[in-house]
């Protein structure tokens, strides 16, 4: 299992992110993502400003998230556009979620 840091869109795997936050409160030190050193943010308003970040940036893996939070609120018309740009973008994860989405008629019309 892994974990998605919303500040650089880069995946770790879960041992390592609670080596990582044992290292830190062993340290006294502030949380931050371990790959660009962000602080980790404290809302999940924060984490979707830092996603919307990297969607701006045109960074495929922020977009195929995005997509997944727009499907989870029932907006399948935004979710199938997210996932649509980074698929053109080469994110595999987002071919994936886009046949779903055929195969299941949601946002798009359904494959027969």
């Amino acid at each position: 299992k892994s974990t998605m840091m919303p500040c650089c869109s880069k995946f770790i795997c879960n041992g390592c992110e609670y080596a990582n936050s044992i290292y830190e409160l062993e340290g006294c030190l502030d949380r931050k993502c371990p790959f660009c050193r962000h602080p980790v943010p404290k809302s999940e308003e924060e984490t979707k400003r830092n996603i919307m970040k990297r969607v701006e940036a045109n960074d495929p893996v922020a977009m195929r998230q995005m997509g997944g939070m727009r499907r989870s609120e029932g907006d399948y018309d935004g979710a199938f556009e997210y996932w649509s740009k980074a698929a053109g973008l080469g994110d595999v994860g987002a071919h994936y979620q886009l046949s779903v989405v055929y195969r299941e008629g949601l946002g798009a019309e359904k494959d027969k």
